[in-house]
């Protein structure tokens, strides 16, 4: 096992294959008969997520992903449709990029500056949709994507603290370990007050990937040419690609989305180069949440577990163990297997 530091005091463990395996065994098990019953959300590569986001600590990672769990059974993120925030999208503010970067990460442009709403819950709403088009669309070696954020027309009036910390909960305890790099692209002066008042939301692990970058500064401008193509890039952010955001064609983009993702659902059929995480999560969950009457189901189970205090090791609340043990009562036959991931 090995050490690094990373922002503050805190250590990040980075552990050999062989140790991880046993992690996240250990995770399943404290999971219980729950994660048989969603195996893509409770998949190896989902639980090593949760593990390196809560640095290897099988009982605050299992606490996260029971959370994780609950939160999607009452949120219903795969649910989300673009009539629903197509509003929202309208000026750009955040969009999914019809490119990657040079490591086949999907890339997410976001904008705050091009604000057009002032209600919260639509906000968020939008950034959770994006979120799960962005993971639905990675490429099957892939796992985390990238943000590029453009400050063109940003002021402190653009958004809101509020806003902020929620996204910040989401993106870290909701999608642990998806984002790979995220970078502020010529951020203003003023900017620097803002990010002192946000930073103490941000886990060190997050904060580490957050790379500022100007294009008056050559050093900084490489990061751009290291990642991208430059041909490819938007010339926002010093590429080539003079084609900027088209509301039109965007739209037409997210409804084929919906479209292959509802195809995906009712056919079962699982595309090599069309992502089935969403789906998934719909299909698996859906059928869970249609049981939340009765005593066994896991809406019902996760959601006693909010009553109980946490240990002082940072641990397993305590009705987590008990809903462990009632967990078996699920019906299997009520979740289907084909997608899930997170």
């Amino acid at each position: 096992m090995s050490f690094r530091k990373s922002r503050g005091s805190a250590v990040e463990k980075s552990l050999p294959p062989e140790e991880q395996q046993v992690k996240v065994n250990e995770l399943r098990k404290m999971i219980g008969p729950i994660a048989d019953k969603l195996p893509v959300l409770c998949s190896d590569a989902s639980m090593t997520r949760y593990l390196r986001a809560r640095n290897w600590n099988t009982k605050k990672a299992a606490k996260m992903l029971k959370e994780t769990l609950k939160w999607r059974l009452e949120y219903k993120p795969e649910k989300i449709r673009w009539e629903d925030v197509a509003q929202e999208a309208k000026t750009g503010k955040i969009y999914r990029a019809n490119y990657l970067d040079k490591r086949g990460r999907t890339v997410l442009v976001m904008r705050p500056g091009f604000q057009n709403t002032t209600a919260t819950v639509g906000q968020i709403r939008y950034f959770v949709f994006s979120m799960e088009n962005a993971i639905m669309n990675l490429n099957s070696d892939q796992e985390q994507m990238v943000w590029l954020i453009d400050f063109q027309g940003w002021n402190m009036s653009s958004i809101s603290i509020k806003v902020t910390r929620e996204t910040a909960n989401i993106l870290q305890n909701r999608y642990p370990e998806r984002l790979g790099l995220g970078i502020l692209y010529n951020p203003p002066k003023a900017f620097e007050s803002f990010w002192t008042m946000v930073k103490p939301f941000l886990e060190p692990k997050t904060y580490k990937k957050v790379r500022f970058v100007y294009s008056d500064d050559r050093q900084s401008q490489t990061i751009m040419e290291e990642l991208f193509d430059m041909d490819k890039l938007e010339s926002s952010f010093g590429g080539r690609n003079t084609v900027g955001f088209d509301y039109k064609a965007y739209a037409q983009m997210m409804k084929e989305d919906e479209n292959r993702k509802s195809d995906l659902m009712n056919s079962g059929c699982s595309s090599p180069t069309y992502q089935p995480s969403v789906a998934s999560k719909s299909q698996q969950l859906h059928s869970l949440a249609s049981d939340s009457g009765s005593e066994a189901s896991p809406l019902h189970l996760l959601a006693s577990d909010s009553g109980s205090e946490a240990s002082a090791d940072g641990g397993l609340l305590s009705g987590d163990k008990m809903a462990s043990s009632k967990l078996e009562g699920v019906n299997e036959k009520a979740v289907d297997h084909r997608f899930l991931q997170v």
